[in-house]
């Protein structure tokens, strides 16, 4: 019988790792709660029409990475490859835009049949922020601060913030006029995919790997230089704002997000740590996507961070450190008496808020205190059926210098005291 694994490209996180995400996830969580952004939470599952209205269907995302399929009521069905599409559609139907602005945050799995590597998987993880009905250059310099402070929370380093503007949809159309006619003059020296983007998304060429057709590029004419007056003014004060905010950042005029709805601002936060999977965190403006997926004309700007590639920075500074939960207490106990009793007594302190790891019983008490001390407890509770029958508990410290403490098995509030330190 062939045996059961999971899916390519569909990682299981196992107990051994899952502390560093929870670290990230709760370090977010905190970091959007102190800049007073809310959560939203939306579906896996959504109509494909949003993705190929909203992110559009010329892009690689829609046209041949998406997991889409039809439900038994024979409706087309896919699971979301970004988070971006579902906030808005959330909002839109709740009528939130109604209600003002809103500041809102999302995480969790998304889904893109791409080819696995090191950081991308085909079930990967985002974090992302949107801030929707919100016009002035200041909200992209905040959403920007936000994303560079968490990643400097947790820890990232060798960042560098890059920055281009994608301008109007006028401003586009008349840069995709130009850089059409340039790359068609030199199409023989485009790469492959590079050629088929020419003909269904010219702008997705500069964001090519692709050494030739970068050096090719070189001599494309730049986006910058066909914005309009009022499209340059307000990224002036995006970049004013960030030099205020004295963070550091490079303009990258090749720089392109890969979803049709963005315009003006756009940026991505690399760190050199990754090698050519340098991007950590992308984003921009996207004002037109409500009013596309049906909604009211309304502004907005967002971005999203990518679990995993955060996870690779992290780990290769955490190698040497329990990520795991730890516990306050782990519970040494040996023979029937002991087992009831220890079972009793991790109740109680747990209710007390105590985290208490209750060793399975039956070892011998060598090995118990071996995975006490695997567990990071700094006290274990020792119990035999002898100290049962007193009705005492042990309480070993495990981390510093220490006499052992007899305690009442009943005086749980002793005990909490002792290995809470209070």
């Amino acid at each position: 019988m062939d045996k059961v694994q999971s899916l390519r490209g569909m990682v299981d996180l196992l107990p051994e790792s899952i502390g560093l995400w929870q670290r990230v996830e709760g370090t977010a969580q905190d970091h959007f709660r102190r800049s007073g952004v809310r959560e939203i939470r939306t579906p896996l599952l959504e109509p494909t029409h949003l993705f190929a209205r909203g992110i559009g269907e010329a892009t690689d995302v829609v046209g041949k990475e998406m997991y889409t399929f039809e439900d038994r009521s024979a409706r087309s069905c896919t699971l979301r490859p970004e988070g971006t599409a579902s906030v808005v559609r959330a909002a839109i139907q709740h009528g939130l835009l109604s209600q003002g602005p809103q500041r809102v945050w999302y995480s969790g799995p998304m889904f893109r049949y791409e080819r696995p590597q090191a950081g991308r998987q085909r079930q990967f993880h985002q974090i992302g922020l949107e801030f929707l009905g919100f016009d002035d250059p200041r909200s992209d310099v905040e959403a920007i601060a936000i994303a560079w402070d968490l990643l400097v929370e947790l820890g990232v380093g060798d960042l560098t913030l890059e920055l281009n503007s994608l301008g109007t949809t006028e401003d586009r159309a008349r840069y995709r006029s130009e850089l059409v006619t340039y790359l068609s003059a030199h199409r023989a020296r485009l790469d492959p995919d590079s050629r088929e983007r020419l003909e269904r998304n010219p702008l997705r060429v500069l964001d090519s790997k692709d050494s030739e057709t970068q050096a090719l590029l070189q001599q494309a004419p730049s986006l910058l230089d066909v914005l309009a007056p009022s499209s340059r003014q307000r990224f002036d004060l995006v970049l004013e704002g960030l030099s205020a905010l004295q963070i550091p950042f490079t303009f990258n005029p090749r720089l392109v997000r890969g979803l049709d709805y963005y315009s003006h601002t756009a940026f991505e936060i690399t760190s050199t740590k990754l090698g050519a999977q340098a991007t950590v965190c992308g984003g921009g403006r996207y004002d037109g996507l409500v009013e596309l997926l049906s909604g009211p004309p309304t502004p907005a700007i967002g971005w999203a961070l990518g679990m995993e590639r955060l996870i690779l920075l992290l780990a290769q500074s955490a190698q040497q450190e329990k990520l795991g939960p730890v516990p306050d207490l782990y519970v040494v106990n040996r023979g029937d008496l002991a087992q009831s009793s220890a079972l009793l007594l991790a109740r109680g302190l747990r209710r007390l808020g105590l985290a208490v790891e209750l060793d399975p019983g039956g070892a011998a008490f060598a090995k118990q205190f071996k995975r006490a001390d695997r567990s990071g407890a700094p006290w274990a509770a020792v119990l035999g059926d002898a100290e049962a029958d007193l009705g005492l508990v042990t309480l070993k410290p495990l981390r510093v210098a220490g006499e052992p403490i007899s305690c009442s098995l009943v005086d749980l509030d002793a005990i909490r005291a002792v290995v809470g330190g209070l």
